[in-house]
């Protein structure tokens, strides 16, 4: 066998295991497959509501709810009444409304957050501000930051438009409690204390007023 031949085979046995390979890579299309057009892309619909215009999922949603989840069904709800809510927009305000909301109530001052609170959790602080007040306590509390915080659920109201929000949270702070000789009754000036809340947020989609009102609070 003369060497021509032979590096012809090889250059064969060569190009039949590079076809291999790019078989392997990117896979074989077998059927009929219609021909796309310039500047469309394939809908792509992984759920009932969660389509975006660029035809994926929405990612806002997927970020913080399981897909087709009732959570993720009513987001998807409140974002096609209210475009310009987002979930991501919503849990970085309710951050900070737990560290606002939470301090003001520690300190007793339910003034400034009064608009920010459903009738019945502002009448449920008020009474405990109130008794404190009447005991003569007072409170001294440092808020040292969000430990952890996750949405947990999501419910919207199809005849009233209004969406709720639950979010859980784990904060952490110093806290004691005084009398009104100055001791400590409740808590220690050094220790910091880790605290679980679990706080609803309702507002009605699509209105002029964009904040959200805690309307629940639980453990």
């Amino acid at each position: 066998m003369n060497s021509s031949l032979i590096q012809l085979l090889v250059l064969a046995g060569i190009a039949v295991f590079l076809i291999l390979r790019l078989r392997n890579v990117l896979g074989t299309r077998e059927g009929y497959e219609e021909p796309r057009q310039e500047g469309v892309s394939p809908a792509r619909r992984k759920g009932p509501d969660l389509e975006v215009i660029e035809g994926g999922p929405d990612q806002d949603i997927l970020d913080h709810a399981e897909e087709g989840s009732v959570t993720a069904l009513a987001l998807a709800k409140m974002k096609s009444i209210d475009p310009q809510f987002g979930v991501s927009d919503f849990l970085g305000g309710a951050r900070g409304a737990y560290e606002m909301i939470l301090m003001a109530f520690e300190k007793g001052d339910l003034g400034e957050i009064k608009t920010f609170l459903g009738d019945e959790v502002y009448e449920s602080f008020a009474q405990v501000v109130e008794m404190r007040a009447d005991k003569g306590l007072t409170v001294e509390s440092e808020f040292i930051g969000v430990r952890e915080m996750a949405l947990q659920a999501a419910h919207f109201d199809e005849t009233t438009k209004e969406g709720e929000i639950t979010v859980r949270y784990v904060g952490e702070l110093t806290h004691v409690v005084r009398d009104n000789g100055g001791d400590i009754v409740e808590g220690n000036e050094s220790q910091i204390k880790r605290q679980k809340d679990v706080w609803t947020f309702a507002r009605a989609m699509g209105s002029n007023d964009p904040n959200w009102q805690l309307v629940a609070t639980g453990e």
